[in-house]
C-alpha cells in the first residue's frame, strides 16, 4: 500500500495541515513513479517490442499504479473538501506560481491536450528522420489519425464540462454579493460598532447559518472540477497505447513537479528579499 493511501486511512477526517502533509508525501511518490516510468520508457526504447503484445503485459501494470496513484490522491481530497472546502480551494502547500494557473483548485482539464500536443510535437520534430525512413517512432510523435481525431472529440467535450463548470462557479462567485449577504453583513457591522466590535453566538451562527449553503456549493463544485480532470486523465490513455500512455504520464508528471518545484523556490526568495527588506522587480 502506497504511503498516502495508507497515511489517508490513518487519518480519516483530518485538519487541511495534515492534507499538506499527505500532498507533500504524494508528491515524493510521484516523482518515485516518474522514475520508473522513464525507466520503463528507456527499457522499451532498447528493446526490439514496439507495437508487440509484450507492450500491454509489461507496461499496463505501471500505468495501471499511476492511475491509481491519482485516484488516492482525488480520493483524499475529497473526504478533506467535506471538512473544509476553503483550504481545497486556497491551498496553502501550493505555491503562487501554481496558484495563478489554478482552475477551481487544481489544473484546467483542457491543459491535458496542450499538453499532449506539445509532447507530440517535441517528440515528432526529435524522431523525424526516424520517420522519414519508415519507421515508426512508437511514442507520442507516432500518433495515428484516428487517434488524432477520438483526442480532438474528447477535446471538444471536456471544454463543453469545463465550461458548464466554469460557470456554475461564477454564478456560485456572485452570490456572495446578494441580499442575505448583504443585509447580514450590514447588521452584523452595525452591532460590532455598537458593541465595540465584539459579536456574540447569535450572529455568528446566523453567519454559518447563512455561509453554509455556499460552500455546499463549492464542495460540489469541486467535486465536479475534480471528477473532470480524471475522466480526462483517464479517457486521453484509453486513446493511446501504453508505451504513448507512458510518455504522456511522463510529461505530465515533469510539468507538475518542475512548476511546484520553480514555484517553491521563487516563493523562498521572495520571502528572503522581504526578511531583509529587500524589493525586486
Amino acid at each position: 500500500m502506497p504511503i498516502s493511501e495508507s497515511m489517508a486511512i490513518r487519518n480519516g477526517t483530518s485538519e487541511p495541515d495534515s492534507f499538506h502533509n499527505f500532498f507533500e508525501i504524494w508528491v515524493s511518490e510521484q516523482s518515485q513513479y516518474l522514475q520508473e516510468l522513464i525507466s520503463a520508457s528507456q527499457h522499451h526504447k532498447q528493446s526490439s517490442n514496439i507495437g508487440s503484445e509484450d507492450d500491454t503485459v509489461i507496461l499496463s501494470p505501471l500505468i495501471g499504479r499511476v492511475i491509481n496513484h491519482y485516484e488516492q490522491y482525488y480520493g483524499a481530497k475529497s473526504k478533506w473538501a467535506k471538512q473544509d472546502v476553503f483550504a481545497m480551494l486556497s491551498p496553502s502547500w501550493r505555491s503562487s506560481l501554481e496558484d495563478a494557473f489554478m482552475w477551481i483548485g487544481g489544473w484546467r482539464p483542457s491543459m491535458a491536450f496542450h499538453l499532449l500536443y506539445s509532447k507530440s510535437g517535441l517528440q515528432l520534430e526529435k524522431k523525424f528522420t526516424v520517420l522519414v525512413r519508415g519507421f515508426s517512432s512508437g511514442d507520442l510523435g507516432d500518433l495515428s489519425p484516428s487517434q488524432l481525431n477520438q483526442v480532438d472529440a474528447l477535446q471538444r467535450r471536456t471544454i463543453v464540462e469545463e465550461k458548464e463548470t466554469t460557470e456554475k462557479m461564477a454564478e456560485l462567485q456572485e452570490t456572495v454579493a446578494d441580499s442575505s449577504m448583504v443585509e447580514l453583513s450590514h447588521v452584523v457591522s452595525e452591532l460590532m460598532r455598537e458593541r465595540g466590535g465584539s459579536v456574540n453566538g447569535v450572529e455568528e451562527e446566523r453567519v454559518e447559518s447563512t455561509l453554509g449553503p455556499k460552500e455546499e456549493g463549492l464542495e460540489e463544485i469541486l467535486q465536479k472540477a475534480d471528477d473532470l480532470r480524471l475522466r480526462t486523465l483517464k479517457a486521453i490513455l484509453e486513446v493511446l497505447t501504453p508505451i504513448q500512455a507512458v510518455h504522456f504520464l511522463i510529461a505530465a508528471a515533469e510539468l507538475h513537479l518542475r512548476l511546484h518545484d520553480w514555484g517553491k523556490r521563487r516563493d523562498d526568495v521572495v520571502r528572503q528579499h522581504r526578511g531583509t527588506g529587500r524589493t525586486e522587480r
